[in-house]
């Protein structure tokens, strides 16, 4: 079995004089929710149209589960379901009437998966109500049980949060949560709200300017982002014996310049400056340091712009 669901490599995508998507060489495991971070216009719904099919690309190339060529692709994006710029809804039309019409527009046997789609998208009870009168929220979880018919082992979201209110943002990550770990489903969800993605994602991909920056584990993040107490004595190797012997810890990082990086006392800073201070050490720099998720992927794409 194959472990990535979408391999690409220098993929690029040119609109005249403008790179949308510049090179970008990303992978996503099976099984995993990979959040994929940057700006309004950094290329994230570009490549996801490339990958759709919606869009071709200028230069490189990509996999689908392990397929590449032009047959290969039309059958692996079988596999595959989209909300891509909003949920294609039919406003005059019921929920079920919805799924009916997009599963007849792809060649879907048998009705059974649109009763199916709707209880797990929690819309099952909405009888007669027309599309055009559910919340934002209602029309999200709609576009996902379209996104659902036929089973699809991949789910690509470009911006499913954008615009809802906490409820539906919270009602829409629930759902994300219980497709992947109940139903297996490998999705990858573009968005420039960080703040929503961190409580979701088990990968990231960072895209600027068309350009991916950076792919990482939601433990390589967190690991990156460690909050420590930035310590510079005048004596380092007494400061860390009396860190070891007070504080009965270990766990600091000594840097080259004699820095020492204290983890676990961000919250009791008086307690170790104290100590320190009173087994004759002279403190030439304290302070809290690290970032936090926000502020790290801020640093990376050089500022967040929303919108």
């Amino acid at each position: 079995m194959n472990e990535y669901v979408l391999k690409t490599n220098h993929l690029s995508k040119k609109y005249q004089d403008n790179i949308a998507v510049n090179k970008v060489s990303m992978s996503i495991k099976k099984g995993s929710i990979y959040g994929f971070i940057g700006q309004n216009g950094a290329g994230k719904s570009t490549l996801i149209r490339l990958i759709t099919g919606l869009a071709y690309p200028t230069d490189g190339t990509f996999e689908l589960f392990a397929e590449s060529s032009k047959q290969g692709l039309i059958e692996a994006r079988k596999r595959i379901g989209t909300i891509i710029e909003g949920p294609a809804l039919y406003p005059h039309m019921t929920a079920a009437e919805n799924l009916e019409a997009h599963r007849l527009l792809k060649g879907i046997p048998g009705k059974d998966c649109v009763g199916k789609a709707l209880a797990i998208v929690g819309l099952q009870n909405t009888g007669k109500k027309k599309a055009k009168n559910f919340s934002l929220g209602m029309k999200q979880r709609l576009g996902l049980a379209i996104a659902l018919l036929g089973d699809p082992e991949f789910l690509l979201l470009d911006e499913p949060i954008n615009g809802l209110d906490p409820m539906g943002v919270v009602e829409i990550r629930e759902l994300l949560k219980k497709l992947n770990q109940e139903y297996g489903i490998t999705i990858l969800i573009s968005s420039h709200i960080l703040s929503e993605l961190h409580l979701l994602a088990t990968h990231y991909g960072i895209i600027h300017k068309g350009e991916l920056l950076e792919q990482l584990s939601a433990k390589e993040l967190n690991e990156k982002c460690q909050q420590y107490l930035h310590i510079k004595v005048d004596n380092p190797n007494k400061g860390v014996t009396v860190i070891e012997r007070h504080l009965e810890t270990k766990n600091f990082e000594v840097m080259p310049d004699g820095v020492i990086k204290l983890f676990g006392y961000v919250d009791s800073p008086g307690k170790v400056s104290a100590i320190l201070t009173s087994e004759g050490l002279i403190i030439e720099a304290f302070m809290p340091m690290g970032e936090d998720l926000e502020s790290y992927f801020t640093h990376r794409i050089g500022g967040v712009q929303h919108g």
